[in-house]
Order: C-alpha cells, then sequence, then structure tokens
C-alpha cells in the first residue's frame, strides 16, 4: 500500500503521456485525477497507520548503487513527518488536478499538461518518502525539472521561456550546494543513509572533528549544514535566490498553485526538518537560518506592497511565508514550522485558485489596476479569496493564526539576538502582509474601476469544477489549523515520535500560551489591524486620489516606489553584475573568437575539401598487392629501429656530457678543499 501511494501519480502520469492523444483530453484528466486521488486516499490510511498508531515503516525495496564503501538502496521511509507531507501533497494535488480540467478545458494540449502535473507530483512523494539522501536528490532535481517544464507549458511565450530558463539557472545554484552537503556527508560519516547519518552525528559533533579548506579547519557538521541550507535557500526562494519565484507566474495558474502550496517551494523547509539531527549539532547554522529566514519574510513582504500583479502579489506573499518557516526550524521549533507549512498549503491553494477564476472570468487579465468592482459579478470567488486573505495575515481562529502567530511568540521566548531579531522582522512584516492582501482585495473586487476598458459581458463566477476545489480548501483554510494544533505542536505531544529531533539545550520549555506577555501576543495582532485600515483608506476610500496625488508624485515616494516595484533592484543587480559578464564573454570569447574566428577563416568549406584530399591521397596507398604492403612494412620497421637508435644515442650523448660535467666540478672542488 505505502508504495501504492509513490506509484499511482507515475502511472497516470504515463498513460496520460503516451496514450494522452487516444484517450482524450477529457480522458487524460480523468485518469490523472483519479490516480491521484487513490494515492491522497491511501496517504489517509498511511497517516492512520503511522502518526495515530504510532508506527514507523521501513521499505528496502532494493539495491541502486553499490561501489566499494558507497551503498545507496531503494528505499522508503513513512514516519509522521513523511505522512503529514503525503496529506499535503496528494490531497492539494487532486485538488488542483479537478480544478485543472475546468481551468485548461480550453486548451488543446490537455493530456501534456496533466502528465507534467502528475510527474510533479510523484518527484515529489519521490522527494519525501526517501531514506536517503541520493533518493531526496532524484525527487529533489525531479521537481526542478518538472517546474520547468511546467513553468514553460506555453512554450510559444518570450516570458515563459525566460522565466523558465531563470528558475532552472537559479535553482542550480542551491542544487550544486545541496550536492556539496551529500559530498559531505559522505564524506565525514561514510554513507547517505537517514539512519546511520543522524545516530552518529552526535559523535561528530565535537570541533575536533573539521574539514580542512584552504589551510583553515571548519567544522565539519557546520560546513555541511551551511550546504544543505544553500539547497533549501534556491529550492524554497529564501532571499538571494528567491528571483526566479515571482517570474514563475508566467505558466498557468494550476502550476502556481501547485509550485506554491505543496510541493516545490515546500521541499527545503521539509529538507531541513528531516536533517534537524544535524542541524541541532551546529548552532552557527541555526542562528544563519534564523536571520536568513526574519529578512526573506520582511523582504517579500515589503515588495508585495507595490506589486500590480495579481499572481505575483500572492507568489511575494509564499516567499515571505517560507521564511517564517525558515526561521522557525532555525529556533529549533521544526515542529511548528511543518505545521505552518501545512496550513499555509490550504489557504495558498486557496488565493491562487480564486487568483485563477479571476483571471479565468477576466480574459487572461492579471493587473489589478484594470480590475475593481468583481465583488458583485464574482461574489463567489470574492468570498473565496476573503478567506484565503483572512487566514494569510493570521485573523484569530482561522488555520493561519494557529501557526503564524505561534512562530512570532515561540521566537520571543527563545530570549536570543536572533530570535528576538525574527519576531520583530516577522511582526513588522505581518503589517505588510495585511496591507498587500487587503489591498489586493479592494483593487479586485471591491474600489471603482479606474476607468479602463473591459467587457463586463463575459466576466462569469466559477463553474462547479473549479468552485468544488476553492470550497474543500476554504474549509481547511477555517479548521485544519483548530483540529490539529494539540494533536502536532505545543510540549508533551508525541505525534512527532523520532521523525524530528531537538537537543534539550536548544528546547524551549516554556509554552508559547503561558511564556509570551500578552502584550507580544498582541502586536501581531495590532499590526494586522493597521495594514487593513490603512489598506481602506488608500485603496477604498480614495483610490483616485491616491494615484493622482502629489505624494505619489514626489521625488522621494517615487524613488521608494520604484525600489519596491522593481523588487529591491535584486534583478537589476543580478542582470548588471553576473549576467551580462557572462554573456559578454560568451559572445566575444565563444561566438567572436571561435565561431566568427577561427571556424570562420579555416570555414567548413575549406575543411571539407581538405579531410576529402587527405582521404583521398591516404586511399592511394591501398594498392591490394602483398608486396606493397610488405615493402611499407619494411620500411616502417626500418624508420622504427632508426628512431629508437638515435634515441639511444642522443641520450648516451647527453648522460656522457652530464657526467663530464660531475667530474669536472668534483676536480674543481677538491682543488679548491687542497688549496
Amino acid at each position: 500500500m505505502y508504495l501504492l501511494i509513490i506509484t499511482f501519480p507515475l502511472l497516470g502520469s504515463l498513460v496520460s503521456g503516451i496514450f494522452g492523444r487516444n484517450l482524450g483530453s477529457r480522458g487524460a484528466a480523468i485518469v490523472t485525477t483519479t490516480c491521484v486521488f487513490i494515492s491522497a486516499l491511501l496517504s489517509c490510511v498511511a497517516f492512520y497507520e503511522v502518526a495515530l498508531q504510532a508506527s514507523t515503516c521501513y521499505i528496502k525495496l532494493g539495491p541502486w548503487i553499490y561501489s566499494e564503501m558507497f551503498d545507496a538502496s531503494w528505499g522508503f521511509l513513512f514516519d509522521s513527518l513523511t505522512v503529514v507531507m503525503l496529506i499535503v501533497v496528494t490531497f492539494v494535488s487532486t485538488l488542483v488536478h479537478l480544478y485543472s480540467i475546468s481551468y485548461m478545458s480550453h486548451d488543446p494540449h490537455i493530456p501534456r499538461f496533466m502528465c507534467y502535473l502528475s510527474i510533479f507530483t510523484f518527484f515529489m512523494l519521490m522527494l519525501i518518502t526517501g531514506d536517503n539522501f541520493i533518493q531526496l536528490f532524484l525527487g529533489w532535481e525531479g521537481v526542478g525539472l518538472a517546474s520547468y517544464l511546467l513553468i514553460n507549458f506555453w512554450f510559444t511565450r518570450l516570458q515563459a521561456n525566460k522565466a523558465a530558463i531563470k528558475a532552472m539557472l537559479v535553482n542550480r545554484v542551491g542544487d550544486f550546494g545541496l550536492a556539496l552537503g551529500i559530498m559531505g556527508c559522505f564524506c565525514l560519516f561514510q554513507t547517505v543513509d537517514f539512519s546511520v547519518i543522524f545516530a552518529c552525528a552526535n559523535l561528530y559533533a565535537d570541533p575536533s572533528e573539521f574539514f580542512l579548506f584552504c589551510n583553515t579547519k571548519v567544522h565539519a557538521i557546520t560546513i555541511i549544514c551551511i550546504l544543505l541550507f544553500i539547497g533549501a535557500v534556491g529550492k524554497s526562494a529564501q532571499i538571494g535566490l528567491h528571483t526566479w519565484l515571482p517570474d514563475a507566474m508566467e505558466g498557468p495558474t494550476p502550476v502556481s498553485a501547485l509550485i506554491h502550496a505543496a510541493t516545490m517551494v515546500t521541499a527545503g523547509v521539509f529538507m531541513i526538518a528531516r536533517c534537524s539531527p544535524l542541524f541541532e549539532y551546529s548552532p552557527f547554522a541555526l542562528i544563519v537560518i534564523t536571520f536568513i529566514g526574519a529578512m526573506t519574510s520582511f523582504f517579500a513582504a515589503t515588495t508585495g506592497i507595490m506589486q500590480n500583479d495579481l499572481k505575483r502579489v500572492i507568489a511575494y506573499s509564499t516567499c515571505s511565508q517560507l521564511g517564517y518557516m525558515i526561521f522557525a526550524c532555525g529556533i529549533s521549533n521544526y515542529s511548528v514550522s511543518v505545521f505552518h507549512l501545512m496550513n499555509h498549503a490550504f489557504f495558498k491553494a486557496l488565493l491562487f485558485l480564486s487568483a485563477g477564476s479571476v483571471i479565468h472570468a477576466m480574459s487572461d487579465e492579471q493587473d489589478m489596476r484594470k480590475m475593481g468592482g468583481l465583488a458583485s459579478l464574482l461574489p463567489f470567488t470574492y468570498a473565496m479569496m476573503f478567506i484565503g486573505s483572512l487566514s494569510l495575515i493570521g485573523f484569530p481562529f482561522l488555520t493561519g493564526f494557529y501557526s503564524k502567530d505561534v512562530i512570532l511568540e515561540l521566537a520571543y521566548t527563545k530570549y536570543t539576538i536572533s530570535g528576538n531579531f525574527a519576531f520583530w522582522l516577522g511582526s513588522i512584516s505581518v503589517f505588510f502582509t495585511s496591507y498587500y492582501s487587503f489591498r489586493l482585495l479592494f483593487l479586485t473586487f471591491l474600489a471603482q474601476p479606474l476607468g479602463f476598458k473591459r467587457d463586463v459581458a463575459l466576466c462569469h463566477d466559477a463553474p462547479f469544477i473549479m468552485a468544488f476545489p476553492l470550497i474543500i480548501l476554504a474549509f481547511g483554510s477555517i479548521f485544519v489549523g483548530y483540529l490539529a494544533k494539540d494533536m502536532m505542536i505545543g510540549l508533551g505531544t508525541h505525534f512527532w515520535g523520532n521523525s524530528i529531533f531537538i537537543l534539550p539545550k536548544n528546547q524551549l520549555l516554556a509554552d508559547s500560551e503561558f511564556g509570551t506577555p500578552v502584550i507580544m501576543k498582541l502586536i501581531p495582532l495590532i499590526f494586522s489591524i493597521c495594514g487593513a485600515l490603512i489598506a481602506y483608506q488608500v485603496h477604498f476610500l480614495f483610490t483616485r486620489f491616491f494615484f493622482t496625488s502629489t505624494f505619489v508624485q514626489s521625488k522621494y515616494s517615487r524613488l521608494i516606489y520604484s525600489m519596491l516595484n522593481k523588487r529591491w533592484l535584486f534583478d537589476k543587480v543580478y542582470n548588471d553584475f553576473i549576467v551580462k559578464p557572462f554573456l559578454w564573454f560568451g559572445y566575444e570569447v565563444s561566438f567572436k573568437i571561435l565561431d566568427k574566428g577561427v571556424i570562420e577563416i579555416l570555414g567548413p568549406l575549406g575543411i571539407q575539401i581538405t579531410l576529402r584530399k587527405i582521404a583521398r591521397e591516404v586511399s592511394q596507398l591501398q594498392t591490394g598487392f602483398i608486396a606493397h604492403y610488405a615493402f611499407v612494412m619494411l620500411i616502417g620497421l626500418t624508420v622504427f629501429i632508426t628512431i629508437i637508435g638515435l634515441w639511444d644515442f642522443i641520450s648516451f650523448w647527453i648522460d656522457c656530457r652530464l657526467y663530464f660535467i660531475l667530474l669536472l666540478s668534483v676536480f674543481f672542488r677538491s682543488r679548491n678543499l687542497f688549496i
């Protein structure tokens, strides 16, 4: 049964990819959706058996790589962490498959799209179920490949091509760090198996265990954790390697929902939680993770307030929420981080699929400034978007409230510099999150249109096949956090078992419910209310005034707006200092010197003529007479013996000169000694 959870999405992908033309668009969609749905049902059974019955399942399927001391088998690990991820991935993927049947109905290439969605799900399942680093890396690279195919699904669009290439190249930087981390693990532990590495981690925590790099001793566990975290930075779009995430919106909206909610961007958080026995023995790595996660949440939240693309705003909210998950791991609260990952999957999938419903109704229009007043035309979509936005900002008693606020409270009760840094940046990010969430609602649904022309008659609410996944996700965005909080987080819970490890010195013994001052608990709520009120004032009451006021037209406000709208100029810096020098090098060296230089001077025609002449002359030596061949062999043997003789003579002559020089030096030295 456990292996069928992984096999069914692969089976659906193969059937849709190979027989999609015979099955037709509707048949391929039904097959892939059914396969993923069966996998989701089996995941529920696995959740009951593993998490609720506390019985971890190990499956060794067979050998894969055996080379001297290197051993990597096909093995699967189903523990509490794995089955929680299985529930998230399979259920969200099932709803996205179902939603895509209607959303992509106008596209003639639905079988190919469904094939890509299912293979994406399969590789994510491989990533979360592997019991060794090599299998995890297989799934890691697989979701990268599938994301490239899905982002570039409409390959006739230039921007989709650019976005897919950008996602692939940026992720390769992080993947290189992950590969080095895996190599470091094998170098230190002589294995890539999780159970062996985690069992031996405490033996290598001593500072005497080090790697020698540039004649400098570096703590082995620390450098391994930093390299693994670089992989998470690339895949989970943390600051520095985040630039691919907003551009990934060029793919179809169901792709965005699947990437942001359940699969690709959550892989980095899962990997850190899986490797918690390693990270716990590296305090420096935990501090780095905390600072990077906090800065990412702040950066993405401030960038989202000035974006005008509907999907891009939600994409930056994903980046910000991933920052919360990352710095929750940095303060050694992996269970809360995974809990927020699960909650985030529901309301983020709801937001993206609702955005897809708006875009579908507006004939592929994504600019919020060209919308407005859609609440009366799309009441159901407005309700779904409203629920998702409230859950995103952490409105009390919705799903997001039970995880995001707990992360901030635990960061405060850590009572460290990194914990306070994460708490205050995360709290300020709550203000910006509330602002851009309500800005999205006001500009899209409530505010008056700003005079852009549109065809109101074509606006239509979501049909049933698109609406049903939204209803399921809305219930999850309201109730999942409340139903699962006492089971998954808090002191004394045994839900996670041995899947997550926390050192006693890193354990927060003060429960956030009782250890945090009341005023600190109220800070995120106050910031949320302030952000909503400011968005109401600016984008609902005074929409036209805001766009025409002297404040917006002033020099400094234009500078701030430009910096935030241009994403803190990260892309410009990368383009000017990294991309353009590489392109210049490729043009000047490869194109001008080689292609337009050496090869063009010789010319393909000249090379062809020369080779033909040489072949013609050599072929004339083949006469077919044995006497001629014997004569050539005799000449060759004579030349060979002559060369050997000359070489021996030259060597003898050189040796004689060396001996003569040696005798002269001995003679003069002895003469000087005698004198």
